[in-house]
């Protein structure tokens, strides 16, 4: 309503200044006589004209009467024009006087134009300059108007945006109905508002979730405990070489599953960041037991390593080719190649399976979180496995690359070797 009323104001200021510049160019030049009276002065002259001297102004117009040498006989009051020149510049009517002798003098009838132009500049400039005065004075109140009712509360409110952006959701928005942003500010405070209770509604469902991952965390303990308590007896009593070597992995991936269990505490999948991986120097003859332990159907045959170095987490290094032996028993339940070699200044553990691999354009995606090819319908998985060990290399300065390689889907695990940048 403010801004219709200036608008409106203005637009009446305007009109009256366009008002009086149009009354000033229709006045201007109004400076015309009365040709009535012009008429009867210039017959009172010429009958006088022998007379002059007797000679009484029978109109309402002043004039001057010269001779035909320019000299002045009569005039109705001081002040008119006294020759041809200064009637001219004082827009004057100059007539001749005839009489049976010809042109005998001249009539100068004294003309209000130039007064009448000068009066009307005056009247018009003030009407111009008055007009400016007021929009002057109404564009800066309403200057002010609008630097106290949208510039201030948009800074308010651009200030709070940062506040809550920053993460402080404890400062309330202050409303103020009296500015345009009223109800702006109303509805950021609500957004604010929501967005605290979203924050501690998400801070006790984290709780709730750490507090169930711990009591899931006891309950796996005590079956896994019992399964390597029963797996030492089995390997203790056993008298069969590859039975004991069954019942030994069995207590290996007991203590690796005890030990997982162990990092629930400290993080959950949404917080993979929060997982530690803390890589050391290690030798590389330590991958060929990690990949018979991980390669437990014994699908296939494990390749001398080259002696050398390496840079990892024994424990999440571990954890990669488990996570990839158990995908290609799950989608391609065929033998395994593994190739191991030293390439580009890293070790790379290739491990292909003879399964058919994926279609081109699924591969880009499996390692994506919850993502899995379509070959995985009606097989029970959650798309982690290829994410998590990803993470882990990248942690450990390597890489995971997955690709279709020539009988299946292949995966090569890049494992930095130690002393490399």
């Amino acid at each position: 309503m403010k801004f219709k009323a200036f608008l409106t104001c203005m637009a009446v200021i305007f009109l009256a200044e366009i008002s009086a510049v149009i009354w000033f160019f229709g006045t201007a030049d109004n400076g015309l006589q009365d040709s009535v009276e012009v008429n009867t002065a210039v017959q009172s002259v010429t009958s006088d004209w022998e007379n002059i001297a007797a000679h009484k102004n029978v109109t309402g117009l002043d004039y001057t009467v010269l001779d035909r040498d320019g000299n002045v006989l009569f005039k109705t009051k001081q002040g008119l024009s006294e020759s041809v020149n200064e009637a001219v510049i004082n827009r004057d009517t100059i007539l001749d006087i005839e009489t049976t002798e010809g042109v005998s003098g001249k009539i100068i009838i004294h003309s209000e134009s130039s007064q009448r132009l000068s009066e009307t500049k005056k009247e018009t400039a003030a009407v111009i300059v008055l007009a400016a005065v007021v929009q002057l004075v109404m564009c800066t109140a309403y200057s002010v108007y609008i630097d106290r009712a949208v510039i201030k509360p948009f800074k308010k409110l651009e200030d709070f945006a940062e506040s809550v952006a920053g993460g402080n959701l404890d400062i309330p928005l202050k409303m103020d109905r009296g500015n345009i942003f009223g109800a702006f500010t109303e509805s950021f405070d609500i957004m604010r508002s929501e967005l605290k209770k979203a924050r501690i509604a998400e801070a006790k469902a984290n709780a709730s979730k750490k507090e169930l991952v711990a009591k899931l965390s006891h309950d796996i303990r005590t079956p896994v405990a019992s399964i390597k308590a029963a797996s030492e007896v089995g390997a203790a009593i056993s008298e069969n070489e590859k039975s004991r070597q069954n019942y030994t992995r069995i207590i290996h991936k007991a203590d690796q599953i005890n030990t997982l269990v162990t990092n629930l505490f400290a993080a959950t999948l949404e917080e993979l960041q929060q997982l530690t991986v803390e890589p050391a120097d290690m030798k590389s003859s330590e991958l060929s037991d990690m990949l018979a332990d991980a390669d437990y159907f014994h699908y296939a045959e494990i390749p001398a390593v080259p002696e050398c170095l390496i840079y990892a987490d024994k424990l999440r290094l571990q954890q990669v080719f488990d996570n990839i032996f158990a995908n290609s028993y799950k989608y391609a339940n065929t033998k395994i190649n593994v190739e191991i070699l030293l390439k580009d200044g890293r070790l790379s553990v290739k491990i292909e399976d003879f399964g058919g691999g994926v279609p081109s354009e699924e591969v880009p995606i499996l390692k994506e979180k919850f993502k899995r090819g379509k070959n995985s319908e009606n097989i029970e998985g959650a798309g982690l496995g290829l994410y998590i060990s990803d993470c882990f290399m990248k942690e450990m300065g390597g890489e995971l690359v997955i690709e279709n390689g020539r009988n299946g889907l292949a995966a090569e695990i890049l494992i930095k070797l130690s002393g490399t940048i």
